[in-house]
């Protein structure tokens, strides 16, 4: 069987993306999407996006882990698609979609998104790191020194530790660099390792900083070893709204899958 497909990446979080809006692909072979992911004998990605018809939205978004198994939320991975679908003529500048976590809207200009993700209502801190979810469940933690961890050992031994081996945690490191700019680094579970930039562990990031009184700013810079993003969000007493995700995406190649 052959399949047209697309590779995006958004701050080098990359992407196998394909239109599924006939409905051929198969979301249940859970080996195939593990396989094509691989980076040594498939195509190599974080993970695998299908961008299906949805009633009353502009499409429907599902998102596989690099394992091959539905995911939660990804917040790149929702900027890679909304520049999928302009490609694909779909939408133009604005848009409204659905993932797993609800509904979203998007404004894409060039090839610079901006993604709105879900309110965040509730943060569980601790003196050393906070837990949230910001469409995925996030660990985020002050270090210091950030670019001489071991990100895959430190995080997968937090990620598999209890209260967080049943389910997984995504786990997220931040130096503090400016008043209003932290350099993030993240292990994302799915992918178990560490990965060049992650949406919706800025995200987390970001709100988690400000509600601990690192940061007075509601607009943050956030810099990952694969590019910058930003946030920015409005507190509010019992929770933070109009949270966006901002931040370059790129077409990196199309394709013929064969299997």
């Amino acid at each position: 069987m052959k399949q047209l497909f697309y590779k995006y990446q958004g701050t080098g979080n990359d992407f196998v993306m394909i239109d599924n809006r006939l409905g051929v692909f198969d979301k249940s072979n859970t080996q195939l999407i593990a396989h094509l992911c691989n980076r040594r004998t498939g195509v190599g990605a974080d993970g695998l996006i299908l961008l299906e018809s949805q009633p009353s939205y502009d499409f429907k978004m599902v998102y596989f882990n690099a394992d091959g198994n539905e995911s939660t939320m990804c917040g790149n991975g929702g900027r890679c698609i909304v520049a999928f679908a302009r490609f694909l003529e779909i939408i133009d500048g604005d848009t409204k979609f659905l993932a797993i976590d609800g509904p979203h809207k998007a404004h894409i200009s060039e090839a610079y998104v901006e993604l709105k993700m879900q309110d965040v209502s509730t943060i569980t801190s601790t003196d050393n790191y906070h837990l949230l979810d910001t469409g995925s469940p996030h660990y985020v933690a002050l270090k210091s020194g950030l670019d001489t961890i071991d990100m895959n050992a430190e995080g997968a031994k937090i990620r598999n530790s209890n209260p967080f081996s049943a389910t997984g945690i995504n786990v997220n490191f931040a130096e503090k660099m400016d008043d209003a700019t932290f350099s993030v680094r993240t292990y994302e579970r799915g992918v178990e390792a560490e990965t060049l930039s992650c949406g919706t562990g800025v995200t987390a990031v970001a709100i988690a900083m400000f509600h601990s009184n690192q940061t007075a700013s509601t607009s943050i810079k956030l810099e990952t070893q694969g590019g910058v993003l930003q946030v920015r969000f409005e507190p509010l007493p019992s929770l933070y709204s109009e949270v966006w995700l901002c931040g370059p995406t790129k077409q990196v190649f199309k394709a013929e899958l064969e299997w």
